[in-house]
């Protein structure tokens, strides 16, 4: 059984941890395989949560809607790739890539690390139900104005960050419809990838 490599994009309410934490149950079940998960979300709250002086400024910046620095987000995925990842384990990610610049770090890692079928899952919802899911879940960071730019950052800059991929050799994109109940959205990736 082949370790396989999963990236998720979506925007913020979309559900893409949920649905990264289903297919890891389903992959565990199916294949006996460890499953490695980097999400920078959860990785950037872990260093706010330690008080550092790095979480501060990470802080103040998501507090504004702000990207953090691609020095920052680089090092912090890469770190758990070299500290969790093998040959027989399965890679899910979410949160990363967000940029361009990102999107070809992320192919060189995948070079370095064998890994040549990258499959994309894009849970795609409306810039509308995003805003209104985030504000439902009010965690600190999600403020109305937080919510507008980070839509905004999204479609300006994580969007193409995975059309970069679109036509490559080794990646594919498959897109599921975010707006259904999270049943559905996981038996509509399941399907995609042909697991069913």
């Amino acid at each position: 059984m082949q370790a396989q490599t999963f990236v998720f994009f979506g925007l913020a309410g979309s559900g893409k941890g949920t649905q990264v934490e289903f297919l890891m149950d389903f992959l565990k079940k199916r294949d006996s395989l460890e499953c490695v998960h980097v999400s920078t979300g959860n990785e950037y709250r872990k260093l706010i949560e330690s008080g550092s002086y790095a979480g501060t400024l990470v802080k103040e910046s998501i507090t504004q809607g702000v990207l953090q620095p691609r020095f920052l987000t680089d090092t912090i995925f890469i770190n758990v790739l070299i500290s969790s990842l093998t040959p027989i384990k399965h890679l899910l990610t979410d949160g990363y890539p967000r940029t361009v610049e990102q999107s070809k770090s992320l192919e060189e890692m995948m070079k370095f690390f064998k890994r040549d079928i990258i499959k994309i899952i894009y849970i795609k919802i409306s810039d509308e139900e995003a805003i209104k899911r985030n504000l439902l879940r009010g965690r600190h960071d999600d403020t109305k104005e937080g919510m507008a730019k980070r839509v905004e950052e999204f479609n300006n800059n994580v969007v193409p960050s995975m059309n970069y991929f679109k036509g490559k050799e080794g990646y594919e994109i498959y897109t599921i419809n975010g707006e259904q109940s999270r049943e559905d959205v996981f038996k509509d990736i399941i399907k995609k990838l042909g697991f069913s």
